[in-house]
């Protein structure tokens, strides 16, 4: 197990102490917890490059560990009345519909290398803004004008990143002209 591995297995651990802050409203030490991951995600990362402790296994747990955060937060969120449950929605079809496309590719036996795209990377840092905005909206006085928008802001660009996925794995199988 690598440094990077514990560092993001952490990131893992926090979700639950993360989710027990939001159920009994304490939205600072959510926060902090939500802080802290993601440092820990911007840790692991910089840890493997400098050290060459680079790993396959990091290179499926690193995501999964942000996923787990991101859909955790957005389900309780939502789920406490913080978020619309639309763009909960939207932003978990959109992680299925990554997940269903990578099994598609995998079961069709095409070699693939699993990068985020810019505007993947782009869309994960709003959503997580989204949850930062949401969590510290009381401590920073956020306009609900602002929250507002940046629901609809995030919730397009998760659509967007969804379509270009699918449009990705649409070239990779050749849309539609696999045989019998």
């Amino acid at each position: 197990m690598t440094i990077p591995n514990l560092i993001t297995s952490l990131r893992i651990i926090l979700v639950p102490i993360f989710v027990i802050y939001l159920i009994n409203d304490d939205l600072l030490s959510a926060l902090l917890v939500f802080i802290l991951a993601g440092l820990s995600d911007g840790a692991d990362g910089l840890v493997a490059r400098l050290f060459d402790q680079k790993s396959k296994l990091g290179s499926y747990l690193d995501p999964l560990a942000d996923k787990i955060l991101l859909v955790t937060a957005f389900i309780v969120l939502a789920v406490r009345g913080f978020i619309p449950p639309w763009l909960t929605v939207v932003v978990i079809t959109r992680d299925i519909l990554i997940l269903l496309g990578v099994l598609i590719l995998f079961l069709n036996g095409q070699n693939f290398t699993i990068r985020p795209t810019i505007v993947s990377k782009i869309t994960t840092c709003l959503q997580l803004g989204t949850v930062f905005v949401v969590l510290s909206k009381n401590q920073f006085h956020v306009s609900s004008q602002l929250v507002v928008y940046l629901f609809w802001t995030t919730g397009l660009l998760t659509i967007s990143s969804g379509l270009h996925y699918m449009r990705y794995w649409f070239r990779m199988i050749g849309e539609g002209t696999l045989s019998d």
